[in-house]
């Protein structure tokens, strides 16, 4: 057969025509690859820009492992974050409802405690709901911005949290000590003014932390080993370089403003509080005292040690895994005993709530 009757052929057409088109791509591969080393050292920039983008992109998601790495423990946790949900949900609602029904109750003190259980509530709000589908499951996915947003409204309520118990300590601290010119002291437009000033404070803190950290390049993989978006967790992502030591420098001054300052005046508080116990004649006069403030010491000691703990330490030294724990007893746990803390020795609270719910099956039996 000659080679005039072979180009006929339809398998050698096909052959040829895939000869022709494989051949100068072959060619232009060869002279990317081998004969132009800019324009491979340009192709090797551009593959760096994109892998930094990559790990710099705000469209990432955060992989938030929770308890994961304790399967059996999952179950078990479930149940007890549900359940101090409950019962931080009931127990700051009943509080609430009795300052403001109860006219015995329309004091200073008691103002105060309703707007702690007002924060006790939204606070373990902003963590339990993802908290208990982390424990459903495997781990959970956040987009940037709903991280972002967890962590600015924990922060807000929580940073809120530590100033209305200074200015709880304030408000005992006037009542043993300056027990004469108390009504006068803890006028109405002092105690707005006071409860402002702790909402305020809680919402600028969250609002520069996380403005800090947002403006921070966070690197992949990011991969956290926590059930929230917290501070100290997620600054351990932070990229290294661009002056980020100053800001982590400025973070961490906002902690110790927003933890050591109310810290200082409590313990200032308190140590008036002493001074007036200490010169007290009767025994009555210092058990009533005691009892006064025991229940809100109580409280500051559950939440303040947690906390310290937590945003008090270098970023480097912060262990995920053990952090996970103390976070959960103090965005959980806490605000489930604070009602608890501050009813079981109070005999005005008791009394409210017994006229109340009397008063309820009264007006039923009428019916």
């Amino acid at each position: 057969m000659t080679s005039s009757n072979l180009h006929h052929l339809p398998q050698v057409r096909v052959a040829t025509y895939i000869l022709q088109m494989v051949t100068p791509r072959i060619t232009e591969v060869k002279q990317l690859t081998e004969g132009h080393p800019a324009e491979n050292e340009t192709l090797n920039q551009l593959k760096i820009k994109s892998s930094n983008h990559g790990n710099h992109s705000t469209e990432e998601r955060f992989l938030l492992l929770g308890f994961s790495d304790w399967p059996s423990l999952q179950p078990v946790l479930f149940v007890l974050v549900l359940l101090c949900y409950l019962l931080t949900l009931m127990g700051n609602s009943a509080l609430v409802l009795l300052a403001v029904r109860e006219p015995r109750l329309h004091r200073p003190m008691y103002y105060f405690l309703c707007h702690l259980a007002l924060v006790d509530t939204g606070f373990t709000t902003s963590v339990v709901p993802s908290l208990l589908a982390n424990l459903r499951g495997r781990a959970l996915r956040l987009e940037r911005g709903g991280c972002l947003a967890q962590l600015c409204a924990s922060l807000a309520l929580g940073s809120a949290e530590c100033v209305l118990l200074a200015v709880m300590a304030l408000d005992r601290a006037a009542a043993v000590c300056r027990p004469l010119r108390y009504a006068g002291l803890a006028s109405p437009r002092l105690c707005h003014a006071l409860a402002g000033a702790a909402w305020l404070g809680g919402l600028t803190n969250s609002a520069a932390q996380t403005a800090l950290l947002a403006a921070r390049p966070l690197c992949a993989p990011r991969r956290v080993d926590h059930f929230i978006c917290e501070l100290p967790a997620l600054l351990q992502l932070a990229c290294d370089g661009g002056g980020q030591d100053s800001t982590e420098r400025q973070m961490f001054a906002a902690r110790v403003f927003i933890l050591l300052v109310p810290s200082a005046v409590i313990l200032a508080s308190y140590g008036g509080v002493a001074r007036a116990v200490w010169g007290m004649r009767t025994r009555g006069s210092r058990r009533k005292a005691v009892g006064t403030c025991g229940s809100h010491l109580t409280a500051v000691c559950l939440f303040y040690g947690s906390a310290i703990y937590t945003y008090l330490q270098p970023v480097h030294n912060y262990n995920q895994r053990r952090g996970k724990f103390i976070s959960l007893f103090y965005t959980v746990v806490t605000p489930a005993l604070n009602p608890l803390i501050y009813t079981l020795r109070n005999k005005e609270v008791k009394g409210a709530a017994r006229r109340l719910l009397g008063g309820v099956g009264g007006g039923q039996d009428a019916q």
